[in-house]
């Protein structure tokens, strides 16, 4: 008898403390177990977010590194920085740019327009080739463009990084094409391919030198050139085409 009691207290004690009870062990697995969630409008609707404003943190990153590296330089700008700005974590720039140089070579790639001008029929003043560097300058708007990466970063970073020079070269190759058929197209009288060429090429480099003060200009106030010393300019490039011939 007083085995059996034991046993039966035993028994009784390990249902009363949970232990051995296939019920109570079954319930609390129930409990435990994650309730699946039923796929509707508001996952998808989720998931459509988070890509937009994944998509939307690139943008954010380059227009905050953009901003950051034409006010105080690439080197002196931390890539926590650009983080702080965009308003990021710091974790997301590394996962779109391993490393800051690849921040800048999105710049370059992305923010640097393609051709400089489509269609120069748009600046053309036929038989007047001042005239129509002036518009052509006007039309590229190098100096005062709404992009900082043409204003100031491109020609501030040439000196130390590869991609940054690559790009620069790309933009005077094509604007040196595009200045050679303006001049070809509003040349009063036939000229020399060779002489369009030397003319475009002088063109090309004034504006490249006006428009590298914007650095200057930004860092210690160094007067911008006029629209007057611009069309000076012009004159000179079209009477050595014209005097050339």
């Amino acid at each position: 008898m007083g085995s059996r009691s034991g046993d039966g207290g035993g028994r009784a004690g390990g249902a009363a403390d949970g232990v051995g009870s296939p019920g109570q062990d079954g319930a609390a697995s129930l409990m435990q177990m994650p309730i699946p969630r039923r796929p509707g409008k508001s996952g998808r609707a989720g998931r459509r977010r988070s890509a937009k404003v994944d998509g939307d943190a690139r943008q954010l990153i380059l227009d905050a590194a953009e901003k950051l590296f034409a006010a105080q330089g690439f080197d002196a700008t931390a890539t926590a920085a650009i983080a702080a700005a965009a308003e990021v974590p710091k974790g997301l720039v590394f996962y779109y740019f391993p490393t800051k140089d690849s921040i800048l070579s999105a710049l370059m790639a992305e923010r640097v327009p393609a051709a400089p001008i489509d269609d120069i029929g748009t600046v053309v003043a036929p038989g007047d080739p001042a005239t129509s560097l002036v518009n052509l300058d006007a039309a590229l708007n190098l100096r005062d463009h709404h992009s900082s990466v043409l204003r100031v970063i491109m020609w501030r970073e040439a000196d130390t990084h590869p991609d940054v020079r690559r790009q620069l070269r790309k933009l005077r190759d094509q604007l040196l094409d595009v200045t050679a058929r303006v001049l070809q197209a509003s040349a009063p009288d036939p000229v020399r391919p060779g002489t369009i060429r030397a003319c475009a090429a002088a063109w090309v480099s004034a504006m490249f030198a006006i428009a590298s003060t914007d650095r200057l200009h930004a860092l210690d106030g160094v007067p911008m050139p006029t629209a007057e010393e611009i069309l000076n300019v012009a004159q000179v490039v079209a009477a050595g085409m014209t005097h050339l011939g």
